[in-house]
């Protein structure tokens, strides 16, 4: 019996119909599958290709991927290892040569080595390296870092690469880190400047981001930007200008800190000079060879403790600051009682004495050292650099500066309420008052000589860590030093510290203007004015000197 359908409704299809139908609806989704899946990129068949942009296309893909084997890619293209099947097809095969043998760049699995006529190496060229680069920057871009994260940013936006843009907005939505962040929209501002899409509101505002950051950089690449509409490159050369504003206020206190760091150097070699000849009117020439002993002392130091206790390697600077002050010290106390004791009151020759005692020293460290400059190392808390804003503050020359203000303090403390110190300024106030009150004269003597030749090797250890420890370390610094207690008065350690400040700052302005020779005769013509004005300092005191 057969039923004849209801009135009003469709006529049924035959049932060999309706299997024919259904089967096409499968195999069109599958084939819309297999299109969909074909049409997706594949970043090794792209490397794999023979066209350019098409290589360089995969390596920015391959790069953002996320796939482990992205960076041993890349590495093996950028140093010419990676070799395709010489007959291109969709899966063209990628090996990564090695040392032992091939691998499958895909997998990383080692592989039978393929015979050499069926490869060809994958090409390099101008567009692909600089994909190479990008990707390079770009891998840890989605690090779980967020310092990896950012040096990245700064890769993507020192390259400013147009090709880098979509990769730096997926990042910028995944980012949640406020610094990274930043860079990445000044990455994103760069690239955007430099590729031929985006609206002129669009680069009004990259050209807006990157003047805030204010860099010599980012002055580079505005400068570098032709073909802009006429609104934005009327913002460009203002936010240039801007720039150059802000770097020439930057400069100026990059100066004033490395006129300062200067001035501390001097100050620490001219401290113990303030003594010997401020106080005793000794006019010693060999006072640079006792910086030169106090930065060998360190050497040493650093070498015995390597050897000994190398645990305590990091630490060896701060056992070599009372080691340079103990071995200096008794130089000075051996000089004073052998040499100088003599010369007292006749200061054209104690000038020749010691001027032939620093010969002296300086053949003795060559014989024992020899002539080459020794490697004294900085410790870990002493290297860096720390940025602020567009000034970067080197770690050891603060460290130098805190140091050199220490040693002062320390100085002056014990200067006037030290038992030594009171002893000290009596015999240089009155010396004849001094010894009716039973103060033993020589004693002082030698011991002023002493602590004015320690705090000289206190400050060779400071100049270890910037300067070249050689025999010829003190020659740098011994006129320097003389300028410095002359300016600031003789025997005054505030005149000291002032002088040397002065002369600091005043070097480092003059010195890219004139060059370092015309600047320091500049120095010198500027002395010769100062003195014929106050010839004696800034700040004099009464001395030996002056009672002679």
């Amino acid at each position: 019996m057969v039923l004849a359908p209801r009135e009003g409704r469709g006529r049924a299809l035959p049932r060999g119909s309706f299997v024919a139908a259904l089967l096409f609806l499968l195999t069109a989704l599958c084939g819309a599958a297999r299109a969909d899946e074909a049409t997706k990129p594949d970043p090794f068949a792209d490397i794999a290709t023979t066209t350019a942009d098409i290589e360089a296309r995969g390596v920015l893909a391959l790069a953002v991927s996320g796939s482990p084997r992205a960076a041993p890619v890349i590495a093996a293209l950028r140093d010419g290892k990676l070799f395709a099947w010489k007959w291109p097809r969709p899966d063209t095969p990628l090996f990564i040569k090695t040392d032992s043998g091939y691998v499958d760049a895909r997998t990383g699995d080692t592989v039978d080595a393929p015979a050499p006529v069926n490869l060809r190496k994958v090409i390099v060229s101008d567009a692909v390296r600089g994909a190479i680069e990008t990707a390079e920057g770009a891998l840890d871009l989605f690090s779980q870092d967020p310092a990896a994260r950012r040096k990245s940013a700064e890769a993507l936006y020192q390259s400013a690469d147009p090709g880098a843009l979509a990769l730096i907005d997926k990042a910028l939505a995944e980012e949640t880190d406020p610094a990274v962040t930043r860079v990445l929209r000044e990455a994103r501002a760069a690239s955007l400047l430099k590729s031929d899409s985006g609206s002129e509101a669009d680069r009004l505002a990259a050209v807006k981001e990157l003047a805030a950051r204010a860099d010599l950089q980012t002055r580079n690449l505005l400068a570098s930007l032709q073909g802009q509409p006429p609104t934005v490159a009327s913002a460009v050369s203002s936010a240039i200008n801007d720039i150059d504003h802000t770097l020439q206020l930057w400069g100026l206190a990059e100066n004033v800190y490395y006129g300062i760091s200067l001035g501390a150097v001097l100050l620490l070699a001219a401290t113990g000079l303030a003594i010997t000849f401020g106080v005793m009117g000794v006019i010693n020439m060999a006072h640079g060879e006792i910086v030169m002993v106090g930065a060998y002392t360190t050497f040493v130091v650093q070498r015995l403790i390597a050897a000994f206790a190398p645990a305590l390697d990091q630490f060896g600077l701060l056992f070599a600051i009372p080691a340079a002050f103990l071995v200096a010290g008794l130089l000075g106390v051996l000089i004073e009682r052998t040499l100088i004791r003599f010369l007292y009151g006749r200061p054209l020759e104690t000038l020749l004495a010691t001027w032939g005692l620093s010969l002296i020293l300086q053949q003795a460290v060559r014989s024992i050292f020899g002539p080459t400059n020794q490697d004294v190392s900085s410790p870990p808390w002493m290297s860096g650099a720390l940025q602020l804003g567009g000034l970067t503050l080197t770690v050891n020359r603060l460290w130098i500066i805190l140091f050199a203000l220490l040693v002062l303090g320390a100085l002056m403390a014990a200067l006037r309420w030290g038992g030594l110190g009171r002893s000290i300024r009596a015999v240089t106030q009155n010396r004849r008052m001094a010894a009716a009150m039973g103060i033993r004269t020589p004693v002082i003597d030698a011991l002023t000589f002493g602590l004015g030749s320690g705090i000289a090797g206190i400050a060779g250890v400071a100049l270890s860590q910037i300067d070249n420890v050689s025999p010829n370390l003190g020659q740098n610094y011994i006129i320097d030093s003389f300028i410095v207690v002359v300016v600031g008065g003789v025997g005054n350690l505030w005149g000291t510290l002032l002088g040397a400040m002065i002369l600091g700052i005043v070097d480092k302005f003059v010195e890219p203007f004139a060059g370092a020779v015309l600047a320091k005769i500049l120095v010198l013509i500027f002395l010769i004015l100062f003195i014929q004005r106050r010839p004696r300092g800034l700040f004099p005191l009464k001395g030996r000197v002056a009672e002679a």
